[in-house]
């Protein structure tokens, strides 16, 4: 296969990078002990769980780690916020139609968090459902990841989501790739499971991208939704691994084309006017979501293709043997275009971005919700998954549901 282009150079290459399963050392777990000083902390009376002092560990016993476990989907769960805008509704701020939005995008509506609605919410939303299908009890999690760019708290949300949820004896921690930050922490379940020993792993991918754009930008506020959705990853024995083959990738030169980088608020934040350095520094932030759509389109349908090829042949299987294909929902010309040249048909390609947008990391696991809560998909259906997005960053996964 021949390899692609790169996003900046004309001669340079798509990165290829493979993570192989290998043992992981010191992934046994501990009971966790009072602090250094012997005064064990309190948790917080509003903390939402237990009045409890802060790192007591379960009571539960652990059970002895296998490694070199496979791994499989037994559960998956949605959520999404109450508001609704529709394409008319923009067109009332910003200079734009539905037929220009739809017709360049296939978006027709998008969901906003409003209110009192948080992110750590639909997340939590959508962790149960999975769950629920899973016939899973919390106490059961043994890890929690929760794939966002945009979290309630900078320092993330995943331990929120893990208190909430009531799953005492999980680890949680946040991973951050943008619209790639699902499949990630999709391979990175598998990985811990094959070479941690870890038994039932929650990924979670969510995001709130309504917070990080200019909606007086009709360039990019006409793309994005917030969602959250979520799967139950569970151990299995090797002849029941569900998931085949997988690609991940990473090209640092494309970050300029698209990203939302820090700030510094004023012209002078880094110096003062005699030309020292100004401390203490001014209050940062982060710009708004910046977006070469046309360098993004042409990365997307030359490596996105290729990635799933690669993941293909590593689980020794042909495009004819997918089942469907569930790309990132970004823009449906790119889901168009992927289909298009890996030769699979469009009755084949799940898609819901009409009704909700680019979602980031939670758009494939809300469509795969959707798809097999409709019956779409069905129990040993081959799925050939790809996220792609800021970094820039995209990955494939073959899978199998069920």
């Amino acid at each position: 296969m021949a390899n692609a282009t790169g996003v900046v150079a004309p001669h340079a290459t798509c990165l290829r990078v493979r993570i192989r399963g290998r043992p992981l050392v010191g992934l046994l777990r501990s009971p966790a002990s009072a602090n250094a000083r012997g005064a064990p902390l309190r948790a917080a009376a509003d903390g939402g769980g237990e009045d409890r002092a802060l790192g007591t560990a379960s009571a539960k016993p652990r059970l002895p780690r296998l490694v070199g476990m496979g791994s499989k989907l037994v559960g998956c769960g949605s959520a999404v916020p109450k508001l609704m805008v529709s394409n008319d509704d923009l067109a009332k701020i910003v200079d734009t139609s539905d037929e220009w939005i739809s017709v360049r995008t296939g978006i027709r509506n998008r969901r906003v968090l409003t209110g009192d609605e948080t992110l750590s919410g639909l997340a939590m939303e959508a962790a149960k459902g999975a769950l629920h299908m899973a016939q899973v009890d919390p106490d059961d999690v043994d890890l929690l990841i929760m794939c966002t760019s945009t979290p309630d708290d900078r320092f993330g949300c995943g331990a929120r989501v893990q208190r909430d949820l009531g799953c005492k004896n999980a680890w949680a921690f946040d991973t951050t790739a943008a619209c790639s930050g699902f499949v990630v922490g999709l391979i990175t379940a598998t990985r811990f499971i094959k070479g941690g020993g870890f038994q039932n792993i929650l990924v979670i991918g969510a995001d709130a991208l309504s917070r990080c754009v200019d909606w007086t930008d009709r360039g990019t506020c006409i793309l994005f939704g917030d969602a959250a959705g979520a799967v139950l990853v569970q151990a299995c024995n090797g002849d029941e691994d569900g998931f085949l083959g997988f690609d991940v990738n990473s090209d640092g030169n494309g970050q300029k084309h698209l990203n939302a980088v820090a700030k510094e608020d004023g012209a002078d934040a880094l110096l003062n006017s005699n030309g020292a350095p100004l401390f203490p520094p001014k209050k940062s932030s982060f710009s708004f979501i910046q977006m070469n759509g046309k360098e993004v389109f042409r990365f997307a349908v030359r490596c996105v293709p290729q990635s799933i090829e690669s993941a293909l042949e590593e689980a020794g299987l042909s495009t004819s043997s997918i089942d469907w294909l569930l790309l990132h929902q970004a823009n449906q010309r790119i889901i168009d275009a992927v289909a298009s040249r890996l030769q699979i048909p469009g009755e084949k390609v799940i898609s819901n971005l009409a009704n909700y947008g680019n979602t980031s990391a939670a758009s494939i696991p809300l469509a795969l919700d959707e798809a097999v809560r409709s019956g779409k998909v069905k129990a040993g259906d081959t799925i050939a998954a790809a996220g792609f997005g800021a970094g820039l960053t995209w990955g494939s996964v073959i899978m199998r549901w069920g």
